[in-house]
């Protein structure tokens, strides 16, 4: 019989908790968690799970897609939008869009603030 796990948090390593935390808050809806500080904070997402953000000294960002430091994790997320709607409000907030992309017809990879790349689909 398989262990019966519910996955409760998805941490990502960065420089600025609150500042990354604030970059995904303006691109999800999600709220910050209560307890947010300076050097860990939290945004509150569906069913219970936790997207957290800590602070890392001498944090290095990924480097994507020669992974010379390598990503680590990659988060993906649907959106209603079109990609280019999308991808155009994601660069407003501060993400960063690298030159290489393997398919922009059908996904975008795009940094957040603090260098983890990510990946947005379109749902329909």
């Amino acid at each position: 019989m398989p262990l019966q796990m519910k996955l409760s948090a998805i941490t990502l390593d960065c420089p600025d908790p609150l500042g990354l935390a604030g970059f995904y808050q303006q691109a999800t809806g999600l709220e910050l968690h209560p307890k947010s500080d300076a050097e860990f904070a939290g945004l509150n997402g569906e069913g219970g799970l936790l997207v957290g953000f800590q602070r890392v000294d001498d944090y290095r960002a990924p480097s994507w897609p020669d992974l010379t430091v390598p990503q680590q994790l990659h988060v993906c997320f649907k959106v209603e939008e079109t990609l280019d709607q999308a991808e155009a409000k994601l660069l407003e907030l501060g993400a960063g869009k690298p030159e290489h992309q393997l398919d922009e017809a059908k996904y975008r990879v795009l940094t957040d603030p603090a260098g983890h790349p990510f990946c947005v689909v379109s749902s329909g």
